[in-house]
């Protein structure tokens, strides 16, 4: 657990001893950054009053991104998606309690493969940007904005990504002969998650900012401000999300279409083969083995069998052509 006090000279590291006496200052506000629960935290939040239900929530693993909100702080759940092995998306959690003299912020809990360093992305991002006096937030609800705006951004980053990825899959898709679809299948399945996994996260955060920005009752104008901004970046990260998803679909609906046209012409040439030989089977059925074996005394007979079963079969042929078929 890191305790800072944020001033308008920056972040300065504390003992979490000092978290009471550092609450009855006006010249900033405390931060508290917990890379890791343990019991130590849950005692912590109780100290600061927080409410039994946002520390069961930061105790345990929240699926879909949430609010809560009470008289003195506010409690918000959202998610910043990373790629992990086999088009894997992990959801890594990032939950944070505001009020009205503190922030904090809770990671995890994470997958056991995945590097902790890249669930503190977001919030190591914003103290070096207070370190280097490139951002002085004033309030709790402007470190919490700045925090959650890196969040937006890494989700665009993952659409930027997969974006990077539609143009050589269509490339594939049109050139291919289909000869090898397992692998095709495969990779389009993975982008079309990854790219729906980045969607629905921000899509569940817009509605979560835009219920924070509605909170007249609970929460001060400026923080609903933020709040709104928010909402809005989260919307438009969801808006060029649509709009990969329209071009991969456009990618899937090519490639059904090579398919389909493929089997098409498959079951032609297959109906041709079966029309050519339909009359011969037919000639055949009825003139039975006994002309082969009397061929000596049907030698005529069986030439004249043998040229109309070529004629018969030429003109299927002929007609079949005449179709299109081949």
């Amino acid at each position: 657990m890191d305790v800072r006090f944020v001033d308008e000279k920056g972040a300065h590291p504390h003992e979490s001893d000092d978290v009471v006496e550092l609450l009855c200052r006006d010249d900033g506000f405390v931060w508290v950054d917990v890379p890791r629960w343990d019991q130590m935290v849950d005692g912590f939040l109780q100290g600061l009053g927080c409410h039994p239900l946002v520390i069961d929530a930061c105790r345990h693993r929240n699926h879909v991104p949430t609010v809560h909100s009470y008289s003195d702080h506010y409690f918000v759940t959202v998610h910043s998606p990373l790629l992990g092995k086999a088009g894997h998306v992990h959801m890594l959690e990032l939950d944070q309690i505001i009020g009205d003299r503190y922030v904090v912020t809770v990671h995890g809990p994470l997958n056991p493969v995945v590097d902790p360093a890249e669930a503190l992305e977001e919030t190591t991002g914003v103290l070096n940007r207070i370190e280097s006096g490139r951002f002085r937030p004033a309030t709790p609800a402007e470190l919490s904005y700045a925090v959650t705006s890196a969040v937006a951004r890494r989700q665009r980053r993952l659409i930027g990504d997969v974006a990077e990825k539609l143009p050589g899959l269509e490339q594939h898709v049109m050139a291919s002969q289909l000869t090898d679809p397992e692998e095709l299948l495969e990779r389009m399945f993975l982008i079309r998650h990854e790219l729906i996994t980045a969607r629905t996260m921000a899509a569940q955060s817009h509605d979560v900012y835009a219920r924070i920005a509605s909170l007249e009752r609970f929460i001060a104008e400026p923080t609903r401000l933020l709040a709104r901004d928010l909402a809005d970046q989260f919307d438009r990260v969801r808006s060029v999300a649509d709009g990969e998803s329209h071009f991969l679909f456009g990618v899937i609906e090519l490639y059904q279409t090579k398919v389909n046209t493929k089997m098409t012409v498959a079951m032609e040439r297959l109906a041709v083969i079966a029309a050519v030989t339909l009359p011969i089977t037919a000639i055949a059925s009825i003139e039975g083995m006994n002309m082969i074996v009397a061929v000596r005394e049907n030698f005529i007979e069986l030439t004249v069998v043998l040229a109309i079963m070529a004629v018969m079969s030429f003109w299927v042929l002929r007609w079949a052509r005449k179709q299109g078929w081949w």
